[in-house]
């Protein structure tokens, strides 16, 4: 029985992580469930799951859940509390779901404490990578991956000598917009960018997974997870999505990871290693499948993917800027206030005018972080 600690448990892969418990409850106890403001869905959850301690990162939300909740669950609200929860001592794996660099402070905390990490906030490791596999290395702690591409690698690595690799291949779906050019973009609605062909996320991830840049944080994550650099990561565009990733290997061979779009097969592998356990997820039916098709991304028209090999290429706090201007960036187009290119643009800037610091501590990082959401805040009100 292992006892997690869900960060973000309100979200996409939150909810999904909680479908596994359901799936295995001899195998998962629920200690501890974390949110940002979604108190109506956490009160469900912790109806459900009993845990021992909930927490919403939002004091409001906090306040209305704690004034009507009459349970045994320990409640508790604000962002320090977020913090604490991910150190709690009766959880074993935390899985990090929570959304962006606000997921770095609670997993540096959970290192400390002598968590293993099952990580579906890949910005933790774009924006301090270096200073994360270092703590875990240095503490003996896993790092699991969860995003579905970067599970897929871990799978295909498992037993191979890390000197006979050759490349990393990510694959991207492409998005909604696969094939167009920039001129047909420039129109585009929240409706249009939303409508992603093949996986069902949340609306951040959604953006970014049309944009590109969503992959180009993968690439960043792959070269701190598998210390690998650069020049040894590519990605294709699979349309299908079957194919979840692939390691070539320098004798030519290429390994690949297939599985149906459920994230909740990458939770569970994640969850469950290194056992793999039975479960009652889709399975691929070859039968049905027309074929898999492979296309190299087109970089000038998505330029997200350029930006984050830049950003990694540069290293220090750079990939940190990029990640915070896209942040705001995104969210401004969601709320309607600048147009689907223009977060190309906002990077773009933020990018050019960073102040650069190499091997940054935390707190070199945070003042990246508020810095780039300062500049690019700024930049959105005089594009408007």
């Amino acid at each position: 029985m292992k006892n997690l600690i869900v960060l973000g448990s309100t979200g996409s892969i939150g909810t999904q992580t909680l479908d596994v418990v359901r799936e295995h409850p001899d195998l998962f106890h629920v200690s501890v469930l974390v949110a940002n403001r979604s108190d109506e869905l956490l009160e469900k959850q912790i109806e459900e799951f009993q845990p021992e301690l909930a927490v919403l990162s939002d004091e409001i939300a906090y306040g209305r859940l704690k004034e009507r909740y009459q349970g045994r669950t320990e409640l508790a609200g604000g962002r320090r509390a977020v913090i604490e929860a991910a150190a709690y001592p009766a959880g074993d794996v935390v899985v990090t779901s929570l959304m962006g660099f606000a997921g770095l402070e609670p997993t540096m905390a959970a290192l400390e404490a002598g968590k293993d990490i099952a990580l579906a906030n890949k910005e933790t490791l774009v924006v301090a990578g270096e200073l994360v596999m270092a703590k875990a290395r240095e503490l003996g702690r896993a790092i699991l991956p969860v995003d579905s591409e970067h599970c897929a690698l871990f799978q295909c690595l498992q037993g191979q000598d890390a000197s006979a690799v050759e490349r990393l291949i990510l694959t991207a779906s492409g998005g909604p917009f696969r094939g167009r050019k920039a001129a047909e973009l420039t129109e585009v609605t929240k409706k249009d960018v939303l409508a992603h062909p093949t996986w069902n996320m949340g609306q951040k991830i959604t953006v970014d997974s049309a944009s590109l840049v969503n992959k180009g944080l993968e690439v960043i994550e792959a070269r701190w997870l598998y210390d690998v650099d650069y020049d040894r990561i590519q990605v294709v565009v699979h349309p299908q999505s079957i194919v979840h990733s692939m390691v070539q290997y320098h004798d030519g061979t290429v390994m690949a990871q297939l599985g149906c779009t459920d994230m909740r097969l990458p939770i569970q592998y994640a969850l469950t290693y290194p056992d793999r356990v039975a479960s009652g997820f889709p399975r691929v039916d070859f039968y049905e499948l027309a074929k898999l098709t492979f296309e190299k991304p087109d970089l000038d028209t998505f330029r997200g993917l350029k930006l984050a090999f830049e950003a990694g290429r540069t290293g220090g706090t750079m990939p940190c800027i990029m990640n915070a201007a896209n942040e705001v960036a995104v969210e401004a187009f969601l709320q309607g206030r600048t147009g689907f290119l223009d977060i190309y643009t906002l990077i773009e800037r933020a990018m050019a005018a960073g102040n650069v610091e190499y091997q940054p501590d935390l707190e070199q990082l945070l003042a990246a972080d508020q810095w780039a959401r300062s500049f690019t805040r700024s930049r959105l009100e005089k594009m408007r």
